[in-house]
């Protein structure tokens, strides 16, 4: 029997203890065992858990030396590599290429305007002043700031704007040896070519070349070129106040040109206030001298000659598009170079110029009436499914007129606004004040000047020729644009609601006095011309807003530019954008728009006139065309908005006149060749027309008696009170008709409408043609009296005075 004890010199084992074998006892020729987490035998702990993922100091300290050597030996190796080029070709900038879509050039820009000048020459005062617009501390730092370009870099990446952290002497080398594109391969040579720079030449060199190839904007290379292209001097007669205004404009040449961007004012003095006060806190300018610096109006631009016409407007319009949209900058677009191929349909831009000069333009008479001197116009043609710019009229000559009156953001837009209301009823499903759907036939109040409830905000505001209209129909209403309902409407609907809904179509939220109240349903706000085509297109296209674009393609030396995305998406939704439609088409049936009758195509439009007069719209569209004109009235000589009162012969100028009239020859020209196509609506439940009533039989007359003569067309309806002319902007017999009647039907037959709500009343010859309209058959009161609704046509009286928009 074997004996179980150990062998001698073994240690005893603890049955509890696991057995690690041999080597975890102490015996000869072993090491003593190491628990985990223990010393090891050179008396050090193991790192166990997460800390074994953390390199020690020593690892740490040497990855550290090693990325130092490694970066010090690239700035060496940068430093001696990179040389100092020959001037970039942005020094000699070419030219732009703007071409219509068919590939026919439609202009051409970019030549150089720079006269280069000794610093000698420049102010002591507007030297500091861009010193104090860019970089303050430029005579002392050194020619690159690392800390600046990480500052800016972060600030970029957590969305606080895309901002430079390049001192003067980085942005000359961008501006002289360079070039604009934002790559890293480019920011890299910038770096090392800014330090050799900066050893090898004076601070009075590289502020020299600065100064002398910076852009101002207005084409304006150096600041010789711009003291003329703003202030008409040379740059040794710029005041200090001048001198920070030019230093302002190198942070947005563009943006910040009072004349040509005015909504842009507030940003520009904002910029020039904060020159000044870098220059009080440098002690370039004492505190007196600041306090008594005013801000110094730069004079007109003076376009070149090659840009005249529309030519010019186009060619802004389409820049203004890709600076924007980050497309390029604006430094980088005004080196030149670039081909651009634009949405402008040649043809279609024809026609609309041809539409304006014909229907307007030729009937302008200012020797003989004073007030057409203040005529403008201006017109945006979309194609509602892409979203493309196909026509712009921005002025009558952009070397006469600089300002286009397309994208200006100066006039409201009355009336136009309308629709907007409604779409955000049906969208939100709203009801009134006492509970009842919003829908086409919805009653409601059009007394003048009633009260509108539900609202802390004492309003009531006038009707045009203070109209009294009893209950009527939302059709109705909009037809005959009656301001009591639709300032009702838009409180029972919410006029935050009806302001996102304007935004969702298309209307910018940064619109002057887009303020949500009771006042905005009657079109206070100031959207441009453009921004209403926008809206109207996404009506058009059944509530899918496509965002707008001037372009098709971009391309230089070969390669073509990424453009942004432009995918369309559901503003609002079908039924809403479909029923408002719906009510549209019956302005141009039988409402205030008839005139657009003789484009012979279905349409929907509404009409707008602004108060006194200062502007009128007609914004209307087929299925697949929109467009949106106005007129609007300016002083020449000061650039103060003024009334039309009196314009072209007429007492007064209203939406469903001259810009209806010029809409509907537009139309018939840009759309000849196609088929008058219906519009594929699907409507809100409730909101289809009721049918006609059947015929009444025919009462057998008594023998004898004369036979009442049958209606014979416009000529044939009774007269306006006033014995001015008819609702629709046109007097009787007028050619402008082109052989249209007033009459309901679209296409422009002589067949009058049926009445629009659908029950039994009386209506005047043609339905409502403008100027009368009877009972809505159970939804409203019979009524004989003249359609006054926003104005959108002449009355041989002034208008009432009102505080509000018609």
């Amino acid at each position: 029997m074997s004996d179980p004890s150990p062998p001698s010199g073994w240690p005893p084992r603890d049955p509890d203890t696991p057995h690690r074998g041999p080597a975890a006892h102490q015996g000869a020729g072993t090491r003593p065992y190491a628990a985990p987490g223990g010393p090891d035998r050179r008396g050090r702990h193991k790192r166990t858990g997460w800390r074994r993922l953390v390199p020690g100091w020593r690892l740490a300290l040497g990855t550290v030396l090693a990325l130092a050597l490694l970066v010090g030996g690239a700035l060496v190796a940068g430093y001696y590599l990179v040389d100092i080029p020959p001037a970039n070709a942005a020094a000699t900038a070419q030219s732009n290429v703007y071409l219509y879509s068919d590939g026919t050039q439609l202009a051409r820009d970019g030549e150089v305007n720079r006269v280069n000048v000794t610093l000698a020459q420049i102010p002591r005062t507007v030297q500091e002043a861009v010193l104090a617009a860019e970089d303050r501390d430029f005579h002392s730092e050194r020619a690159v700031d690392p800390k600046a370009m990480l500052r800016a870099a972060w600030n970029t990446l957590t969305g606080k704007g895309r901002q430079s952290g390049s001192t003067i002497t980085q942005q000359y080398v961008k501006n002289y040896y360079l070039g604009q594109e934002q790559t890293i391969n480019r920011k890299a040579k910038e770096f090392f070519i800014a330090i050799k720079l900066g050893r090898e030449k004076s601070k009075a060199y590289i502020l020299e070349g600065y100064l002398n190839t910076s852009y101002f904007g207005r084409n304006a290379y150096g600041i010789q070129a711009a003291a003329q292209a703003y202030y008409g001097k040379d740059v040794g007669r710029l005041t200090t106040a001048e001198g920070a205004y030019l230093a302002t404009l190198l942070n947005s040449p563009s943006t910040f040109d009072v004349a040509t961007h005015p909504r842009s004012r507030d940003r520009a003095l904002a910029r020039w206030n904060y020159v000044l006060d870098g220059m009080v806190k440098k002690q370039w300018l004492t505190q007196a001298e600041r306090a008594a610096t005013a801000f110094p109006e730069p004079g007109r631009i003076r376009p070149a000659a090659g840009l005249s016409g529309q030519r010019g407007y186009l060619v802004e319009a389409v820049k203004d598009h890709i600076t924007e949209r980050g497309i390029l900058d604006e430094k980088t677009l005004s080196a030149g170079g670039y081909r651009i191929t634009t949405t402008i349909d040649r043809r279609r831009q024809a026609d609309l110029v041809e539409a304006v000069t014909d229907r307007m333009l030729t009937r302008l008479d200012p020797a003989a009436r004073p007030v057409d001197r203040f005529v403008r116009a201006g017109g945006v043609s979309i194609d509602p499914a892409t979203g493309k710019v196909l026509a712009m009229y921005g002025g009558i000559d952009y070397t006469r007129q600089y300002v286009n009156n397309a994208t200006r953001h100066d006039h409201q837009v009355a009336s136009t606004f309308k629709p907007f209301v409604f779409a955000a009823a049906v969208e939100n499903r709203s009801r009134t004040q006492d509970g009842r759907p919003i829908t086409p036939h919805t009653l409601y109040n059009g007394d003048n000047k009633r009260r509108v409830t539900g609202t802390r905000v004492s309003y009531a505001p006038e009707n045009e020729g203070r109209q009294s209209y009893g209950d009527i129909t939302v059709t109705t209403a909009t037809d005959l644009s009656v301001n009591t309902v639709f300032a009702q409407m838009v409180v029972d609907v919410g006029t935050d609601r009806v302001k996102q809904t304007a935004i969702a179509l298309g209307i910018p939220e940064n619109t002057p006095n887009f303020t949500a109240g009771p006042a905005m349903a009657l079109g206070t706000l100031q959207a441009s011309v453009l921004d209403m085509a926008q809206a109207y297109a996404t009506l058009a296209d059944h509530g899918r807003r496509t965002p707008h674009t001037f372009i098709e393609k971009i391309t230089r030396g070969g390669d073509t530019l990424p453009l942004p995305d432009r995918t369309p998406e559901q503003a609002v939704s079908r039924e809403a954008a479909d029923t408002t439609t719906s009510m549209l088409l019956s302005v141009v049936d039988n409402g205030t728009g008839t005139a657009a009758l003789a484009a012979g195509h279905p349409a929907a439009g509404k009409t707008g006139t602004a108060e006194e007069d200062r502007s009128a719209w007609f914004a209307a569209y087929t299925p697949t065309l929109v467009t949106v004109v106005a007129m609007m009235g300016q002083d020449p000589d000061t650039g103060t908005p003024q009334s039309l009162y009196g314009a072209l012969g007429e007492a007064r100028i209203g939406g469903g006149g001259y810009p209806a009239r010029i809409w509907a020859q537009y139309t018939r020209s840009a759309l000849e060749g196609t088929d008058p196509v219906d519009f594929d609506l699907d409507l809100q439940p409730g909101a289809a027309p009721s049918p006609p009533p059947p015929p009444l039989p025919e009462t057998p007359r008594p023998p004898g008696e004369p036979t009442a003569p049958e209606p014979a067309g416009p000529s044939d309806r009774p007269e306006h009170p006033t014995g001015g002319p008819e609702e629709d902007g046109r007097q009787d017999g007028d050619p402008d008709q082109d052989g249209q009647t007033s009459g309901g039907n679209r296409g422009g037959t002589d067949d009058p409408a049926p009445d629009t709500g659908g029950g039994s009343g009386h209506t005047g010859p043609g339905g409502i043609g403008g100027l009368f309209r009877g009972a809505t058959g159970g939804h409203g009161t019979a009524r004989d009296t003249p359609g006054g609704g926003d104005g959108d046509g002449p009355h041989s009286r002034p208008r009432p005075p009102s505080a509000y928009l018609e």
